[in-house]
C-alpha cells in the first residue's frame, strides 16, 4: 500500500455483592510529614521538589539555595536531604554543600534500560546521525509532556541542542505531534500525521529549529515514542526534511522490531510503509 505524497507544516496550520463500608480516615494533621494535598504525601512531595532542584550541570548546591528553590525551611529542607542521604538519594559534601547520590543516577539507569537504551535505541540513532550528518533523539511520553530519553549529536558544528530529561510540550515540534496522533489525538493535521506516518515542523517550538519525526512501537502496537532528526532550519528546509523522512521511518522501524523483540520480516517492506507489521 503506498501513502499520498507527504507534507508538512510549518506551524499548525477511543447483581453483585456491594462492599462493606469502611471506617473514614482521619486526616493528618496540618504540618505532619505524611498530610496528604491532592491525594499525595506531601513529605514525599516534597523529597522529590529537592532532587527535581538540582538544574542540568549543577553539581552541587547548598541547603540555602535548596531552601529557596523548594520554597521549604531551611530546617525541612534539612531534615529531607538527610533522609534522602540514608538510601544514597543525596550526599553532603564537606563544604557544607549537597549533591545528588548514586541512588538517583542507579534510578535513571533503571528508567533508561526499560527501553533497551544501549542495545537498541543509541546504535540506532547513532547510525542515522551518521547517515543524515544532523542530530537525533527519541522522546517518550511522561504525562502531559514529552523528554528525551537519548539524543546523539551530530557532527555538524552548528547543530540543535536538547537537554535530556526535560520536559517539553507535546504540541510543539514534530516529536510531540507524531506522540500525540499515535495516542488517538483528534483533529485533522493528526489524521494527515497518521496517514502519511511522519511530521516535520520548522520554528514551532524553537525558533530556528527544524525537526521530522516518525512513530516508533513496541508490542501488540503500543506507541513507545518517536524518533527524531533535528536542526537548524538554514540546513532543514522542508524540502530537506521531507527527503529525510523515508529515512526517520526506516529507523522507526527497525526500533519498533527491536523494542517488540522481533524480527524484522523477511519480505521487502515498502518505503513508504511507516510501521512494520508486528501484530
Amino acid at each position: 500500500m503506498s501513502n499520498p505524497r507527504p507534507s508538512g507544516t510549518r506551524s499548525p496550520s477511543t447483581p453483585s455483592r456491594a462492599a462493606p463500608p469502611t471506617q473514614p480516615q482521619a486526616p493528618a494533621p496540618s504540618g505532619h510529614p505524611d498530610a496528604r494535598e491532592g491525594g499525595g504525601v506531601i513529605a514525599v512531595t516534597r523529597a522529590l521538589q529537592l532532587l527535581e532542584a538540582f538544574a542540568l550541570g549543577e553539581s552541587h548546591l547548598s541547603l540555602a539555595e535548596l531552601s529557596r528553590r523548594c520554597q521549604l525551611h531551611k530546617t525541612t529542607a534539612l531534615r529531607l536531604a538527610r533522609t534522602l542521604a540514608q538510601s544514597g538519594y543525596m550526599v553532603q559534601r564537606d563544604d557544607g554543600d549537597w549533591r545528588l547520590g548514586p541512588a538517583a543516577g542507579w534510578l535513571g539507569a533503571r528508567y533508561q534500560a526499560g527501553f533497551d537504551v544501549q542495545n537498541a535505541l543509541e546504535p540506532a540513532l547513532r547510525e542515522l546521525s551518521q547517515a543524515t550528518g544532523e542530530s537525533t533523539a527519541f522522546y517518550v511520553r511522561e504525562g502531559q509532556v514529552r523528554t528525551c530519553l537519548v539524543r546523539v549529536e551530530g557532527p555538524q558544528a552548528l547543530r540543535h541542542h536538547a537537554r535530556m530529561g526535560e520536559g517539553l510540550p507535546l504540541d510543539q515540534g514534530s516529536p510531540g505531534r507524531v506522540i500525540l496522533a499515535f495516542s488517538g489525538e483528534p483533529g485533522e493535521l493528526y489524521e494527515q500525521i497518521r496517514r502519511r506516518g511522519y511530521h516535520w515542523s520548522i520554528g514551532e517550538r524553537e525558533p530556528g529549529v527544524a525537526t521530522v519525526s516518525a512513530p516508533v512501537f513496541g508490542l501488540n502496537w503500543r506507541l513507545m515514542g518517536s524518533v527524531c532528526i533535528s536542526g537548524p532550519d538554514a540546513r532543514l528546509p522542508s524540502a530537506k526534511l521531507e527527503s529525510l523522512a523515508q529515512a526517520v521511518i526506516a529507523t522507526a522501524n527497525r526500533l519498533s522490531y527491536a523494542l517488540a523483540g522481533r524480527a524484522p520480516a523477511t519480505e521487502a517492506v515498502q518505503a513508504s510503509h511507516w510501521h512494520p507489521p508486528l501484530g
